[in-house]
C-alpha cells in the first residue's frame, strides 16, 4: 500500500509504504498473497489491506503529516480484485468509533475474507458459461469490452454464488479494489467508476451501465449488489468524520472516484489521443487512449478514466523482460551493453529477418514457440547469426504490439 502527498504546483510533499508480507507478518502472505494448493485460486485478505491502511496513516500522523491541509483525495488498487460487505455492514462503516483503529471495527464485515484478485484463474467454466450465454466470445466482447477471462470479477462473483450460495446471499454489496479503498474514506459505499468497471465483464462499454444479460449470467439480484457505475473523475462525497476526528482531516476534504491501477496510469501518465505507452516489464503492457475502439478477442477495451465519452485499449504480452532477457544471455553474454551495440549494429527492417519469440504461451496472439523468417517468408532454423537474431526479436515484438493495437482501433498519426 502506497501513499503519496502532493502539493497544487504537483510537488511531492510525502511519500510512504506499508509492505505486506514484511509489515503485516501476522497474515502469512507471500507477496500480498494466498497461492491456494489448485495453485490456480489466488487471494488477499481483506483485513490485511484495512490493517495496511491504518498503519500507513499512523505512520503519517507520527512523521506529524499535517492532514488538515489535505484538500481531495482519489486512489488507485489493482484491477479484477473484489470484496465482499456482509448484510449490515454499511452501518458499521459510517458509524465506525475513531477511538479504533478502522480493522478493529470491520472485522465481522466481510462475507468472503479472502478476496480473489487479478492473479486468479480458477473460473474457466464460469467464463465459457459467461461467453455462450451472450451469443460467443466476441458478442461479449462488443458488449463489455473483453471476452471472458477468469480473473474479471464478473467470473469470480459468479463462482462464489455458484460454490457459496449462502454466502452470496449474505453479501449485501460488492466492490472492486478501488471502490473498496474509496469506501473506507468515504464511510459509505463508494460507487464504482466507468473505467474500472470495464474489467469485470459486466459493464456495457458504449451505454456506460450494467449489462442485464451479463448479469443475470453470473448471479441473481447483482445490480442491487454493485450500485450505480460513475464517471471515474466524479467527486463522492466529503470525507468520514472518522478520519476528522482520529487524524485531524479537514471535514471539507473530498473523496474523488478511486479507479483500477491501469487507467490511473493512463492518467497519472497525461496520455492523449493519439498516444502510446508501452510498459516493458516481466510482461509488456501496452495501453492507448482511443476515440473508436473496435472489440476484439484479444486484449481489452476499457472507458477513458479522464473523458468517459472516450475509451483506452490496454493490451498484455506475456513474453516480455523475460524473452529479452533469454536472448540477452544467449547472444550477448548477459550483457545489455552488448545487447544495445549488437541492435545498433544492424539497419532497421533487419534486411527481411523477421522472428517472434514465445518461450511461454501468448496472451496476444495465443501462440507459442520460436518462428523465424527470412526476406523470402521462408522458415529459418536453427537461428539467426546472434545481431539479427536481436534485432529480430525486438523488431518482431515491438511489430506485434503496433498490429494489435490497430485492430483495436488505434490510428498511427501521421
Amino acid at each position: 500500500l502506497k501513499v503519496i502527498a502532493i502539493d497544487e504546483q504537483l510537488r511531492v510533499i510525502y511519500e510512504d509504504n506499508v509492505h505486506f508480507d514484511k509489515d503485516l507478518p501476522e497474515f502469512k502472505t507471500q507477496g500480498g498473497v494466498y497461492i491456494h494448493s489448485d495453485r490456480l485460486t489466488v487471494t488477499s485478505p481483506v483485513l490485511m489491506w484495512v490493517k495496511a491502511l491504518d498503519m500507513i496513516l499512523e505512520k503519517m500522523k507520527s512523521s506529524g503529516f499535517d492532514f488538515s491541509q489535505v484538500r481531495a483525495m482519489s486512489g488507485a488498487g489493482q484491477q479484477h480484485g473484489s470484496v465482499y460487505w456482509k448484510k449490515g455492514s454499511i452501518q458499521i462503516l459510517k458509524n465506525a468509533s475513531s477511538e479504533l483503529p478502522l480493522h478493529q471495527s470491520l472485522k465481522g464485515c466481510f462475507s468472503v475474507s479472502d478476496s480473489p484478485i487479478w492473479m486468479d484463474s480458477s473460473t474457466a467454466s464460469q467464463c465459457r458459461a459467461l461467453e455462450t450465454a451472450l451469443g460467443g466470445a466476441q458478442h461479449l466482447a462488443r458488449v463489455t469490452g473483453s471476452r471472458a477471462y477468469e480473473r474479471f470479477t464478473g467470473n469470480q462473483i459468479a463462482k462464489i454464488y455458484s460454490q457459496n450460495p449462502e454466502v452470496y446471499k449474505q453479501t449485501e454489496r460488492i466492490s472492486l479494489v478501488s471502490s473498496f479503498a474509496a469506501s473506507l474514506f468515504l464511510g459509505a459505499y463508494a460507487p464504482i467508476d466507468y473505467s474500472d468497471g470495464s474489467g469485470m465483464n459486466l459493464l456495457q462499454i458504449w451505454e456506460k451501465a450494467w449489462s442485464k444479460p451479463c448479469l443475470d449470467a453470473c448471479a441473481p439480484g447483482l445490480e442491487e449488489r454493485l450500485g450505480c457505475p460513475v464517471p471515474s473523475h466524479s467527486v463522492l462525497g466529503p470525507i468520514s468524520p472518522y478520519y476528522s476526528q482520529r487524524y485531524g482531516f479537514s471535514p471539507d476534504c473530498k473523496i474523488v472516484a478511486f479507479t483500477g491501477d491501469n487507467p490511473a496510469s493512463l492518467a497519472g501518465m497525461r496520455l492523449q489521443e493519439g498516444d502510446i505507452a508501452i510498459s516493458l516489464g516481466t510482461s509488456d503492457t501496452l495501453f492507448l487512449w482511443i476515440q473508436e475502439p473496435t472489440p476484439a478477442l484479444e486484449g481489452h477495451i476499457l472507458c477513458n478514466p479522464v473523458d468517459s465519452q472516450t475509451y483506452m485499449a490496454l493490451l498484455c504480452f506475456k513474453n516480455g523482460s523475460l524473452m529479452r532477457e533469454r536472448i540477452r544471455d544467449e547472444c550477448a553474454s548477459g550483457s545489455w551493453d552488448e545487447f544495445s551495440k549488437a541492435l545498433s549494429s544492424t539497419d532497421a527492417g533487419n534486411s527481411g529477418n523477421l522472428g517472434f519469440y514465445f518461450d511461454v504461451m501468448e496472451i496476444t496472439p495465443e501462440a507459442v514457440g520460436i518462428h523465424r523468417f527470412n526476406r523470402e517468408n521462408q522458415k529459418v532454423v536453427p537461428r539467426f547469426p546472434k545481431e539479427v537474431e536481436i534485432r529480430a526479436l525486438i523488431e518482431g515484438q515491438f511489430m506485434a504490439k503496433r498490429i494489435h493495437a490497430e485492430k483495436l482501433g488505434y490510428k498511427v498519426c501521421k
